[in-house]
């Protein structure tokens, strides 16, 4: 029996992800013959190279000419217009400078050089832009992968799998089928552990079941299994799409069993109904599957197994690794939360056993040759993270590590110490925000005041001390938004870096069950996205107005200035392997003393001044329709659908002809140059914003 494990787009191309690698050491120690596959990597590597930019460009440059052959531009040529201009300058640059920037994140030398890292991260992105408008309306990023109507019915899946919308097809065709055709598994499974990987991972099952329909097909992970479990019947068997199986919940067992099906000869439906979690289809009842046991038992697993993963491939200087002490979150009663293999909340909470943990993090230190690992898991409990440290300290280990952590009372001046003696780097600890009543409707346990002593108590033992807070919480006030930048502000000197995002509701959150007790008048998902992928939710009264929501945010931004902070995978972003690696070289409070610099710009930047058949400032107000837009189909309406969309996108203005002459160049919008005079025809202001109410 072989498998292939494939871990798609689109995410942190930096490091390993743990999935395929835990369930590798699993499959292999039985006997199984995995072929590990981080598709993740292996399709931005094959993406950020100089002729794979070029053809990009080239694509955006025929883009833009096919619309200027045109008398006038409808709304969505408009948006796609705006787009590809926006584009341009990183386009004509990046091809250029993509393998410097590359070659930048892969050396050590010029990675801990600010200046120099700082431009080798404004050129990839600039990358990502390109990508996006080439394959536009497909929007990527490390994080997110975006599209109108993604995930809503089997038929929109379908349309953003084709060429000429999926960024990853060149990859898919060119590396991912022959490397299959050539490994011939009988089994290929796909882990979906984040939301930007579900249209990645249906697209290639779309491709890998049409070139090799005789491979079995399945998939599963956290991201899968919060969409499966949700659905019933014709709906599961629609999501299942091209997979012959999925696999709910933790899939070590259950992938086990269905190796053992194919090496007895017995992989067919009566065997799949027999064994718990797989979900198959159903002649009855379209689709279907029988529960079971939702976790497995951590004290039997063996380590992540790395090996047959491109190592040597991640765009960073130094490995840094995923290992997982627990599972599960030991609180597990936070009303925002849904996250991992759950129906609701957060898994049940299990340990491997601090002496197993100490073997397993020295055995893969001298395997791969690194000493810096990210202990990945939901929420370890303090005690257990504690004793952790004192064994690696009592083994004289040169394992240094990571985490996120719960902050807790526990965490004594003396602990903390503890925990920087035995290898800790940084801890991201869950602030959400800096207001009591806030905290006590999220039920995180510690009072903001606890939080902030823990915050204080880490940074004195030298440990870098990450916040990680949100705003927008049901029924928060603008005031108690401003709570938590206070609260920043008050321990700005022992905060090593942090993020304030804004709340979302997710289904399977204890706000989503009981939104009575938040303040919460209607939640509802709306007509047309068959599987639910989205929530939205109304609160009874609105407690902050959209110019308070606005100061909130220009307060944090301001902030956010004190200081270099960036987005995810990037160092200054939490939890990730830049941000551990600049702390090892430079110290806990890096990102404040870098506050200001680190000011970038894109390789192979050019200037040059292009004239264009439309105004780009009348052409960009379209984006203010297409928000009026969907707020009236996603809040009024209710409904949505691309029939739906294009009848209301149609009865927007058109655009004319009115040539105008622009600087393009990488990293900020056309400037226009030369204003040519005449008459602006055929487009009333903004008629959609106009309809446009309060609340989008």
């Amino acid at each position: 029996m072989k498998l292939a494990l494939i871990y798609p787009p689109t995410c942190d191309p930096t490091a390993p992800y743990l999935a395929v690698p835990m369930l590798t050491g699993f499959l292999r120690r039985a006997g199984v013959t995995v072929l590990p596959i981080d598709a993740n990597v292996e399709a931005y590597d094959h993406w950020l190279r100089p002729q794979a930019m070029a053809d990009a460009r080239d694509k955006i440059e025929a883009e833009i000419a096919r619309l200027e052959t045109q008398p006038q531009l409808s709304h969505a040529d408009q948006l796609l217009y705006t787009l590809l201009w926006d584009a341009r300058g990183d386009a004509h640059a990046v091809p250029a400078g993509i393998a410097q920037a590359v070659a930048t994140l892969r050396n050590r030398e010029e990675f801990f050089d600010v200046e120099t890292y700082s431009t080798a991260v404004d050129t990839v992105q600039a990358c990502l832009r390109v990508i996006s408008a080439a394959y536009a309306p497909t929007s990527i990023d490390f994080t997110a992968y975006r599209t109108p109507f993604s995930m809503t019915t089997p038929e929109e899946i379908q349309i953003d799998a084709s060429a000429e919308r999926d960024p990853f097809h060149n990859y898919i065709t060119q590396v991912l089928i022959p490397r299959l055709e050539r490994e011939q598994p009988q089994m290929v499974g796909i882990s979906v552990c984040f939301p930007g990987q579900m249209q990645p991972a249906y697209s290639f099952a779309l491709k890998i079941k049409k070139a090799l329909p005789h491979i079995h097909l399945t998939v599963g992970g956290p991201a899968i299994t919060q969409l499966l479990i949700r659905q019933k019947g014709p709906d599961l068997q629609a999501a299942l799409g091209p997979f012959d199986t999925a696999v709910v919940f933790e899939g070590e067992d259950t992938l086990l069993k269905m190796c053992e099906a194919f090496d007895a000869g017995k992989a067919d439906r009566s065997t799949w109904a027999s064994i718990n979690n797989i979900v198959h289809r159903d002649p009855m009842m379209g689709a279907k599957y029988r529960p079971g046991e939702a976790s497995v038992d951590m004290r039997s697993l063996p380590a992540p197994d790395f090996e047959g993963l491109p190592l040597d491939m991640y765009f960073s200087p130094q490995l840094v690794l995923p290992y997982d002490p627990t599972r599960g979150c030991y609180w597990g009663k936070c009303t925002f939360c849904h996250y991992g293999l759950a129906e609701v909340g957060t898994a049940s909470y299990r340990e491997r056993g601090v002496d197993t943990c100490v073997e397993h993090l020295q055995l893969m230190a001298q395997k791969y040759g690194t000493n810096t690992f990210y202990l990945s898991q939901d929420s370890v409990a303090p005690k257990t993270l504690v004793r952790l440290a004192e064994c690696l300290k009592d083994a004289h280990s040169k394992v240094r590590w990571a985490t996120d952590l719960k902050a807790e009372k526990y965490l004594t001046p003396e602990r903390a110490q503890i925990l920087r003696d035995g290898g800790a780097i940084a801890c991201a600890l869950g602030v959400e925000t800096g207001n009591q009543r806030v905290l006590s409707l999220i039920d995180k346990g510690a009072p903001v005041t606890v939080v902030g002593d823990v915050i204080e108590n880490l940074a004195a033992a030298g440990i870098a001390a990450e916040a990680m807070c949100f705003t927008g919480f049901p029924t928060e006030t603008l005031e108690e938004g401003m709570d938590t930048v206070r609260f920043l502000d008050q321990h700005r000197s022992s905060v090593a870096a942090f993020i304030v995002g804004e709340f979302d509701l997710t289904h399977g959150a204890l706000v989503a069950q009981t939104p009575i007790n938040f303040g919460i008048e209607d939640v509802w998902q709306v007509k047309g996205d068959r599987f639910g992928t989205g929530l939205f939710y109304e609160e009874k009264q609105a407690p902050k107005t959209e110019e308070e929501a606005a100061q909130l945010d220009e307060a944090v931004e301001t902030f956010s200035a004190k200081w270099l902070l960036r987005r995810y995978p990037w160092a200054g972003s939490l939890s990730t392997a830049h941000t551990i690696l600049y702390y090892e070289q430079f110290g806990p409070d890096v990102f404040r003393r870098l506050a200001g610099k680190g000011k970038g710009g894109v390789l192979g930047t050019t200037s040059k001044v292009i004239e264009s058949a439309f105004d780009l400032d009348e052409a960009a107000l379209a984006a203010g329709d297409e928000g009026a837009v969907w707020h009236e189909l996603v809040r009024e309406k209710r409904e949505v659908s691309r029939a739906i969309y294009q009848a209301e996108a149609e009865t927007l203005p058109a655009l004319d002809r009115r040539p105008q002459q622009y600087r393009v160049a990488a990293g900020m919008p056309p400037q226009k140059v030369k204003l040519r005079h005449g008459p602006m025809k055929g487009r009333r202001p903004n008629a959609a914003l106009n309809r446009m109410k309060s609340g989008s």
